[in-house]
C-alpha cells in the first residue's frame, strides 16, 4: 500500500519509473519485497514491461494489481491507475483493521480465561484431589474429569505442544483443501451473527474492486475473473466465476448475478442494473462500496456488544462447572458425617 502510494506520487512528479522503483527499493525494510523490486528494476531496464515484470512475483503483486498496472501502461494513465489502486488498498486495509479490532476483545478475554483455568487446574485441583483421596470420598464423573485434567496438566504439561501444534497444523491443512474450505465457508454463511458480516464484507470487496477495475479500463469479463480470484469465500468465488461465464455469453452482469441473491443483497443487483442503464457503473459501485463498508463497521461494533454478555455467560458456565465439580464431593462428605 505504501509502495503504491509513494510510486504514484513520484510518477506524478515526473520521476522516471526505474529511478522511482530504485528509491522505493532502498527504502523497503522487508528483504523479500526489496529483492523483488530490485529484480523488477533490472527487467524494466532491459526493456520489459512493468506489469510483465511484476507478474513474476504473484505472492507479492496479486492479479488485480498487475492487471490494473498493465491497463495503465497501455493507456498511458499509470498515475491515475496507481491512485485508484492506492485508494482500493487503503479501503480494504481499513475494513480488515475494523473487523480485526472487533475480534481483539473476545480473543483477549478467552485467552485470559483459558490461562487462569489452566493455573487453577495445575495448582489447586491436585491438592484437592489429594484430600479427596485421603478421605476416600466417592467422586462424581465431573469431579473425576476435572481432577484427571488437572493431574495431566500438572505432571505431563510437556506433552501439550505435541498435542496442540499437530492439531493446529491438521486444521490448517484441512482448511487449505477445497472440501475443508468449502465446509468452513458454508458454516460461516449459516451462523446467525457472522453470516451478515461475511456477506457484506464480500459484497463490499466485490463492488469496490469492480469499480476500481472498470475505472482503470479493465474489460468487464477480465475484471470478473480477477474478482473471482480475489474473494475469500468459496461460494462468492463460484458465484462470480459463473456470472463471468454468463457475461461472456452476452448477458448483463445484473442478470447474471440474480441466481445468487442468497449471497449478494438485492441492493447490489439493483445498483449494478442502474449503473448499466446510466453508464455510470464505476461511480455507483464506489458509493455502494462505501455504504457496505459502513454497514460492516456498524455490524462489527454490534458484534462486540453482543459478544460481551455471551463471554460473561461462557465464563460463568466454566466457573460454575469447576465449582460444582469440586464442591459436590465436600457436600457428600458432610452428609456422610451427619
Amino acid at each position: 500500500m505504501m509502495f503504491t502510494r509513494n510510486l504514484q506520487v513520484m510518477i506524478s512528479a515526473g520521476v522516471p519509473l526505474p529511478r522511482s522503483l530504485n528509491i522505493l527499493a532502498t527504502q523497503a525494510k522487508n528483504k523479500k519485497f526489496k529483492k523483488a523490486l530490485l529484480a523488477v528494476i533490472e527487467e524494466v531496464m532491459k526493456g520489459k514491461g512493468f506489469s510483465e515484470s511484476l507478474k513474476e512475483y504473484p505472492e507479492i503483486f496479486p492479479e488485480l494489481f498487475v492487471s490494473m498496472i498493465k491497463v495503465g501502461e497501455e493507456a498511458g494513465t499509470l498515475e491515475e491507475v496507481l491512485k485508484n489502486l492506492t485508494y482500493q488498498m487503503e479501503r480494504e486495509h481499513d475494513l480488515r483493521s475494523k473487523i480485526m479490532g472487533a475480534m481483539i476483545y473476545p480473543a483477549v478475554i478467552i485467552t485470559a480465561m483459558v490461562g487462569i483455568g489452566a493455573l487453577m487446574l495445575i495448582m489447586v485441583v491436585p491438592r484437592l484431589a489429594e484430600t479427596f483421596s485421603e478421605l476416600e470420598i466417592p467422586l462424581p464423573v465431573t469431579t473425576q474429569f476435572v481432577i484427571g485434567l488437572g493431574n495431566f496438566l500438572a505432571t505431563k504439561w510437556f506433552l501439550l505442544p505435541f498435542i496442540i501444534f499437530p492439531l493446529f497444523f491438521l486444521l490448517r491443512m484441512i482448511l487449505r483443501t477445497k472440501r475443508g474450505k468449502r465446509i468452513f465457508d458454508g458454516i460461516l454463511l449459516r451462523l446467525p451473527v457472522i453470516s451478515p458480516i461475511v456477506k457484506k464484507t464480500n459484497s463490499a470487496q466485490t463492488v469496490r474492486t469492480l469499480s476500481s477495475l472498470i475505472t482503470s479500463g479493465v474489460p468487464i469479463v477480465q475484471a470478473l475473473k480477477i474478482i473471482s480470484g480475489a474473494l475469500g469465500n468459496v461460494y462468492f468465488q463460484e458465484a462470480m466465476g459463473k456470472a463471468m461465464e454468463e457475461v461472456r455469453k452476452g448477458r448483463k452482469l445484473s442478470e447474471a448475478l440474480k441466481p445468487y441473491q442468497n449471497l449478494y443483497p438485492s441492493l447490489v443487483l439493483q445498483m449494478i442494473e442502474v449503473g448499466e442503464e446510466t453508464g455510470q457503473t464505476s461511480d455507483i459501485l464506489a458509493k455502494l462500496a462505501d455504504f457496505f463498508e459502513e454497514e460492516v463497521t456498524s455490524a462489527t461494533k454490534n458484534l462486540s456488544a453482543l459478544v460481551e454478555p455471551l463471554l460473561m455467560l461462557l465464563i460463568g458456565a466454566a466457573v460454575g462447572f469447576f465449582a460444582i465439580s469440586m464442591i459436590q464431593p465436600m457436600y457428600s462428605m458432610l452428609g456422610a458425617i451427619k
